[in-house]
């Protein structure tokens, strides 16, 4: 069953009630850090949606109308007025090209190509840094911990994050002054990035920026939430 959700935090419209008009469609567990990405630029851009969970407890993925979307089996999936677009660093761009353009998408094609380049690094580097070490860390069941892995994907993250730190030193967002997509593709690790129970370094660029993205309601609604069903889960 698909639940509807207002735009930004359901607040009342011009005529008192709130306003619900639909016309994009969410499929994913909202625990999934991809479906997160969606999810918060969705509420960044004050944009009504529909979400339908799926994956993990809830199932579907192998579904012949879900597979008829996305042939592979995977979330996020969004359905926008006919379109459906799938792979969640192309949908984020998609919502911020179509909806937020001058805000989540630079309008300068320079200020733009730096905000796909930290997109791209996020795709080739980070991501695979921090949810390396999320798995060994916290998907994979204590029984089963290889303290030599960990602590090689501590070191791998680490790296990575210093990266981020050298820019957010520099600038207060990734793709300079203001919020961009790539804020939003990166910045979904920081929750549990914090919460993860390692020894960090001191970074505090990354610091500052983690702070200014808590101050940000779309950020925490959709990002700060618990993940106790995946500790120890290496099913889904």
């Amino acid at each position: 069953m698909a639940l509807a959700i207002p735009a930004g935090d359901g607040s009342a419209g011009p005529g008192g009630g709130v306003e619900l008009v639909v016309a994009i469609t969410v499929w994913g567990r909202l625990n999934s850090a991809n479906v997160q990405k969606v999810i918060w630029t969705l509420r960044e851009l004050d944009l009504p949606y529909a979400h339908v969970p799926l994956g993990g407890a809830f199932g579907g993925l192998d579904a012949p109308a879900f597979r008829a979307m996305n042939p592979n089996g995977k979330v996020p999936t969004i359905r926008d007025d006919g379109l459906v677009v799938w792979e969640s660093h192309a949908i984020v761009r998609y919502l911020a090209g179509r909806y937020g353009a001058g805000e989540l998408w630079p309008s300068a094609p320079v200020e733009r190509a730096v905000a796909d380049q930290w997109t791209d690094w996020t795709a080739t580097t980070f991501r695979p840094a921090w949810l390396g070490l999320f798995w060994l860390l916290v998907r994979t069941p204590q029984s089963q911990h290889d303290p030599v892995a960990i602590a090689r994907g501590l070191a791998h993250c680490h790296s990575a994050l210093e990266i981020l730190d050298q820019r957010l030193q520099q600038v207060p967002y990734l793709g300079g002054e203001r919020l961009t997509y790539a804020d939003v593709v990166a910045g979904v690790a920081m929750f549990r990035w914090v919460s993860m129970k390692v020894e960090r370094e001191e970074l505090p660029g990354l610091a500052a920026w983690y702070g200014r993205l808590q101050e940000r309601p779309p950020f925490v609604a959709a990002v700060c939430l618990p993940y106790a069903d995946l500790v120890g889960r290496l099913d889904y």
